[in-house]
């Protein structure tokens, strides 16, 4: 792929003024055709999750009736607002409500897949799991709740819990390895003794007894799981920081009287971040692991959440459905496939050893 010149008027990189080393750092990842197109089809895919409530809804996307426009599907509405006799939240699935809307003339949108990711389906020609049909287009779990709306809602959950853990864990591990690589002495040697006895901590039999106490949820999670992932970062951040502070231009601000947390925001974290970025989604895709092994484990997210390691562990338990664990696993494997591809890239744009053909 040939580049193009840097010019400072013209070229902004993800929003910040591109100097002529990002500018060819990005170029360097636009090069890679594989890490090019798999960041768009990720960031695509994230894009549709995020509209989930949208795509797939048992409640309509819009709703006009007497000149007043509705939203069912982001704003629950009681029975009473469409002329109903009832003061509870309107149910778009009984009959009774298409009838008054359709009596005042009114106009209903529905989404493209009418189903949440907890909509219990009635009616289904099969008992559950059903297999792929019409309406279902990757068939019903055991629970006769449609797939394709919970492998959306589930992507959508398994991405923003992943982008969480990865930004907590490496603001702490980051901030943790700067210290202890610019200070050196008796906090880098304390520190790593610390690091290495709560490396050392068996995580699974920790969250079995938190399960044990505490009911599960999303913030729960993230917080166990945050207490024992910050430690991937550490030790890459003191090497690069051990490195860097020994460097001319840090001695010269030493010497110039500049303080040391100057000093290691302004001069030796920059050095740093260029290794830490790299690893940023490999670490995304640790975290997006780490929730679905649990979940599949038992000891995830709480029964009924939309989770991809759930319908995997239907998939073994219904192996006469084959659709449950086909989906589960195409669905992790193009995510973390994805990720992969993604940190390969920005590996090779911060390898200075890259050129541009």
């Amino acid at each position: 792929m040939t580049a193009q010149p840097y010019s400072p008027a013209r070229h902004r990189v993800m929003g910040f003024p591109a100097g002529p080393m990002a500018w060819r750092r990005w170029q360097n990842f636009k090069a890679n055709r594989r890490a090019w197109w798999s960041f768009w089809m990720f960031m695509g895919l994230i894009v549709v999750s995020l509209f989930a409530d949208v795509i797939a809804n048992d409640r309509p996307i819009l709703v006009a009736m007497d000149g007043k426009l509705f939203f069912p599907s982001v704003i629950a509405y009681p029975e009473t607002a469409f002329g109903g006799q009832f003061p509870t939240a309107a149910d778009f699935s009984d009959p009774y409500m298409a009838q008054l809307i359709a009596e005042k003339g009114g106009f209903v949108l529905n989404p493209l897949i009418p189903f949440r990711y907890d909509t219990l389906i009635v009616g289904l020609a099969q008992p559950a799991p059903a297999p792929p049909s019409a309406l279902n287009w990757l068939g019903t779990d055991d629970q006769a709740r449609d797939v394709v709306a919970r492998v959306i809602y589930g992507f959508r959950l398994s991405v923003l819990f992943g982008l969480l853990l990865t930004l907590g864990s490496s603001a702490i591990g980051i901030a943790l390895g700067l210290v202890q690589g610019f200070f050196g002495g008796w906090i880098d040697l304390i520190g790593q003794r610390l690091i290495e006895i709560w490396g050392g901590l068996p995580t699974l039999f920790i969250l079995i007894l938190l399960a044990s106490i505490l009911v599960p949820s999303f913030w729960i999670l993230l917080g166990f799981l945050l207490l024992f992932s910050w430690t991937a970062l550490t030790g890459l951040v003191r090497a690069e920081v051990l490195r860097a502070r020994n460097f001319e231009y840090v001695r010269a601000a030493r010497a110039l009287g500049v303080g040391n947390a100057a000093i290691m925001w302004r001069h030796v974290l920059p050095n740093a971040m260029v290794a830490s970025i790299t690893m940023l989604p490999f670490i995304t895709a640790g975290a997006l692991t780490a929730l679905t092994s649990l979940d599949f484990l038992g000891y995830g997210l709480p029964p009924g959440s939309p989770s991809l390691g759930e319908l995997v562990a239907q998939g073994r338990s219904n192996l006469f459905a084959p659709w449950l664990a086909f989906t589960g696993f195409v669905t992790i494997t193009v995510m973390l496939t994805l990720l992969v591809f993604i940190g390969e890239g920005v590996r090779d744009a911060f390898d200075p050893r890259k050129t541009l053909r």
